[in-house]
This record gives C-alpha cells, sequence and structure tokens, in this order.
C-alpha cells in the first residue's frame, strides 16, 4: 500500500505503460524517472564498430526510444536523466561508499566489497556463495571476491573517461543508476521497476551501494515484468529472435501492440506471436467500431445524461465494470482482467444499438450515453483511448491491407465479384471469394445497405487457434 501523496518510482520496463496513469487516476501526484545509460561496455563497443562517438551514438538511441514510447502512448517522465550528465553526483555517492569503507581502490579502479554488506542478496534470495561475477563486466582476479563489482573503472585507450579522485575513467554499470535516482527522489523512494532480468545482480547491487552510501536507503516496492519470448524463448539481440517496436508498428497498429503487451500480467512471460498481435488487432477493432457507432447516434440525440435516469440494470453493469477494473488494477496491476471487463458493457452497447429488444429499451440513449462513458474513462486509465475513433478504425484497416498486400480497390473489386455471383446464383464462387479474402484477414458484412469490410484474424491462425483450445 503506497501511503505518500507524492509517489517517486523509477522505470525502465514495460511496467511504463499503464502504472503512471493508474497512479495518476487514484489521486497521487507522480514523480517518475526514467533513466538512461548513455555509457557502458557494449555501447563503447558497438560505436567502435560503426566508427561512431559513444556518447552521440547513445543519444540517438535515447531519441528513437523516446519517439517509440510516444508511439505506444506511454505518458512522458517527470525527469530522464542521462549518464554522461551525472558525473559529479555519481563521483560523490563513490565518495561516500569509499569513506563509509564499503569499497576499495586497485589502481584506480573502484570495487564494491559485498561481504561488508551482510544484507547483500536479499532481493534476489542468494547466498554469496551462490553469486557469480555480474553481469556487463569480466571477472578480475584482482577483486576480494568473485562477486566484487565495479563502481568506477580507470581509462582504457580509445573509451570516453572523466576525471576524478582516482584518474580519468568512467562509472560502472550498477552506480550510475543508484546515483541518479538519489538525484531527483532520494535515497528513499516508493517505487522501483524493470525486467526480471535485472534482478540480480544489477538490482541487488543497486540496494547495496545505495544503503552503503545511506544507510536509511530505502526501496518501498520492487515491480519486475517477465520476458517478451518468441516460441517460449526469450528475446534477445544476442539470440537474433527480436523485432523492433518500428517494425511491429509498421504492420499493426501501435494500439494494438499496447493492448497484446497488456493482455498478460506484467510479471507473466509475454509470448510474441503473430496470432497474438492479430487477435489484438481483432479485439481493439472490434472496441473502437463498437464506440464509433454509439458516438455516431448519440450525435444525432440529446446526450444529457442524469445517473437517476438510467436504468438500474446498466448502473450494475458500469458499476460492476469499475469495480472489477478498480479491484484489478489495485490488485498488482492484473490488466488482463480489466481488458476482459469490456466486454460486458460492449456487449451491452451493441444490444442497445442493434437488437430489436434493446431498441425498445426505456431510456436507451441515457444507457448508452453512461455506458460509452464508462468504456472511455478506464480506456483513458490504461492508455487505449484514441483521440478518434473513426480514425483509428481506419489506420486499423491500412495496416490490414497492408499485411493482406491489397489495395482498398482491390477488395471493392472482389466484393463487386462477389454480389454478381451471388446475382447469378454462383454460390460457390461468392463462397469462395469470401474465403480467399478471409484467409487474408478481410472479413466481409453483408447488410441490407449493402456488403462492407473490416480486419479479422486470418483463417489459418483462426483454425490454429481453435486446434490451440
Amino acid at each position: 500500500m503506497i501511503s505518500a501523496i507524492l509517489v517517486m518510482l523509477v522505470f525502465t520496463s514495460i511496467l511504463i505503460f499503464f502504472i503512471g496513469r493508474y497512479l495518476k487516476h487514484l489521486g497521487f501526484e507522480v514523480c517518475y524517472v526514467r533513466n538512461f545509460t548513455d555509457v557502458d561496455d557494449k555501447i563503447i563497443a558497438r560505436a567502435k564498430e560503426l566508427g561512431e562517438d559513444p556518447i552521440s551514438l547513445s543519444r540517438r538511441y535515447c531519441e528513437e526510444f523516446c519517439q517509440d514510447m510516444v508511439t505506444l502512448n506511454c505518458l512522458p517522465p517527470t525527469v530522464e536523466p542521462k549518464v554522461s550528465e551525472h558525473m559529479p553526483q555519481i563521483i560523490d555517492m563513490i565518495e561516500k561508499i569509499l569513506n563509509n569503507g564499503y569499497a576499495y581502490d586497485v589502481d584506480g579502479d573502484i570495487y564494491f566489497n559485498v561481504e561488508k554488506f551482510p544484507e547483500y542478496g536479499k532481493l534476489s534470495n542468494r547466498g554469496l556463495e551462490d553469486n557469480r561475477a555480474g553481469e556487463r563486466v569480466a571477472v578480475d582476479s584482482r577483486k576480494k571476491n568473485p562477486a566484487d563489482f565495479a563502481l568506477w573503472k580507470s581509462a582504457k585507450p580509445g573509451e570516453p573517461f572523466w576525471e576524478s579522485p582516482w584518474g580519468p575513467g568512467r562509472p560502472g554499470w550498477h552506480i550510475e543508476c543508484s546515483a541518479m535516482s538519489s538525484t531527483y527522489l532520494g535515497y528513499t523512494f516508493d517505487i522501483h521497476g524493470g525486467g526480471i532480468d535485472l534482478v540480480f545482480p544489477h538490482h541487488e547491487n543497486e540496494i547495496a551501494q545505495s544503503c552503503a552510501a545511506c544507510n536509511k536507503s530505502d526501496i518501498s516496492v520492487w515491480m519486475h515484468n517477465g520476458f517478451v519470448t518468441i516460441d517460449s524463448v526469450k528475446m534477445s539481440k544476442s539470440l537474433g529472435n527480436f523485432f523492433t517496436i518500428r517494425q511491429v508498428v509498421d504492420v499493426y497498429h501501435p494500439l494494438a501492440l499496447r493492448y497484446f503487451l497488456m493482455s498478460a500480467h506484467y510479471r507473466s512471460p509475454m509470448n510474441y506471436s503473430n496470432i497474438h498481435l492479430e487477435s489484438a488487432s481483432d479485439r481493439i477493432f472490434y472496441i473502437y467500431e463498437t464506440l464509433h457507432e454509439c458516438e455516431s447516434f448519440l450525435n444525432q440525440h440529446d446526450q444529457t445524461v442524469r445517473r437517476d435516469s438510467v436504468p438500474q440494470d446498466t448502473l450494475n453493469i458500469i458499476d460492476n465494470f469499475y469495480d472489477v477494473f478498480l479491484t484489478s488494477m489495485s490488485d498488482d496491476l492484473h490488466t488482463p482482467v480489466v481488458l476482459a471487463g469490456l466486454s460486458d458493457p460492449l456487449k451491452s452497447i451493441n444490444d442497445l444499438l442493434h437488437t430489436r429488444k434493446g431498441k425498445k429499451q426505456q431510456f436507451r440513449i441515457e444507457s448508452l450515453a453512461a455506458l460509452k462513458k464508462s468504456i472511455g474513462d478506464v480506456l483513458t486509465v490504461v492508455g487505449l483511448m484514441p483521440s478518434s475513433y473513426y480514425e483509428v478504425l481506419q489506420q486499423l484497416k491500412k495496416k490490414a491491407l497492408k499485411r493482406a498486400n491489397l489495395t482498398e480497390d482491390q477488395i471493392l473489386q472482389k466484393i463487386e465479384e462477389r454480389a454478381a455471383a451471388r446475382i447469378q446464383k454462383e454460390y460457390a464462387k461468392s463462397d469462395a471469394v469470401r474465403k480467399d479474402l478471409a484467409v487474408l484477414g478481410i472479413a466481409l458484412m453483408d447488410s441490407p445497405n449493402g456488403t462492407t469490410w473490416r480486419p479479422t484474424i486470418p483463417l489459418a491462425l483462426q483454425e490454429q487457434q481453435i486446434d490451440a483450445r
């Protein structure tokens, strides 16, 4: 339970998609720090490969990341510090750790002495005998314990460096995060997040060095998200089995990707596949199509809504929907339950718009307006609210055309061919046109006003879904 009105948190993970929005919805003032490691071994190695300055390379990557976050409708952080801009704060923290007796100097390299910190391993539940020499660093025989980790690395030829009391060099990976978070949040703050792979050694080392610098250091809640996998194998650059956000949103709408990432609990592995993205895309099309139809209908009628004029059965649906939303989000951010909870109010809207019974319901307009508002409120909090239902539907259709390698004119031509076949009672040909399009993820929708089309899950993937069940 977070009791402070000001929620101070640091995140670099999938959790940034919704936790800040939800905390603000609950009335908290959120100070959100998203830091960038723009100086480390991998960046330096990559810059050498490209013949580029490491800081310039990092700046480009940071800018691209920020643009990706905007594309996925993530809220911007309160502050976004970079390592290269916080050397004085990093050096100051290392000096405190040294003065407090938790670190030692070896020829200009400063190491944290894990044996001096008895609580080392408390986050990961590891004993010192279980620890390895950490990631992103090479084993160094000069260390007192293999688990000791670098706070400062002496300069090497051809690498960027900064002056320090121990000579020219650069910070180790772990210290920079502690220094930047303490600069903007203090040594005590509410929430720290990241991927499950960061629990050890990174976050374990953050705890040790922060406590070594200030014995009052404390983080109330640690939150770690599961891996994104492909065929149950962790997605990673080293394995070559990864997709960039830009590659995915080239063919799927960003809100479909956002929905997909929220469709599993954040701590669970997220298995990336075409069927999951197609399902997410199909689902949000249904959501926005329902809301667009409702909006269009209400625009033709007086939308003034008084709660005492909304039927009790509609109020029950709305109250239950809000209750599921608040209960699920407050219970460790169970976003899949929230997304599933959209079904009842959406079904009620469709019943009121399209069924004979719904069209006859008393206070129909009031019910539709109240249902639409309740869904919009929740979509806004979880970051799935588009600026325009109509526009996002058109964008989803364009993405579907790209995946199907079709143009809208080609689909309209197929619709005409099918209509001609039906007039001639060539039903096998008519069915074949429909099926050929369904294979490509295009569904034909017949109505008294004619035939239209919408994106759908490609037929082969639909059959995979059935087989999986």
